[in-house]
């Protein structure tokens, strides 16, 4: 049985938007609210070149990302034809206007991957 971890009101997250739920381990959550007021959260990184969807602009059930406007399936997390690729979703409920994510997933879901890293790529110091 999940444990849930209440993130906010859905009153909370704009419309058309997102909020954005950091963690003490791994790349941040981004909690979005279409014009319906569904609620999803997927991992804040785009799986092109890791932009931060949050920043991103809601339309139907898809986020547009900010980087080079790669859409991102709020429902599933993936990118729309033809571009590829998927970023981790999480499991949201709402009850009583209250948005939870899973608190097993919110610990421990995609925390092994890295947090993108603007500018120029530095070499590694041998």
């Amino acid at each position: 049985m999940s444990q849930w971890t209440a993130i906010c009101r859905v009153d909370d997250i704009p419309v058309l938007g997102a909020r954005r739920v950091a963690r003490p381990a791994g790349i941040d959550v981004a909690v979005f609210r279409n014009a319906e007021n569904q609620v999803f959260a997927l991992l804040d990184r785009c799986p092109h070149k890791g932009g931060p969807l949050s920043q991103g602009i809601v339309f139907g059930t898809s986020v547009a990302c900010p980087l080079h406007n790669w859409a991102i399936g709020l429902d599933d997390g993936c990118a729309k034809s033809p571009d590829e690729g998927c970023t981790p979703r999480f499991a949201v409920k709402v009850a009583d206007g209250v948005v939870h994510l899973d608190s097993a997933e919110l610990a421990g879901h995609a925390t092994g991957l890295e947090r993108p890293v603007a500018g120029p790529k530095r070499p590694v110091a041998a």
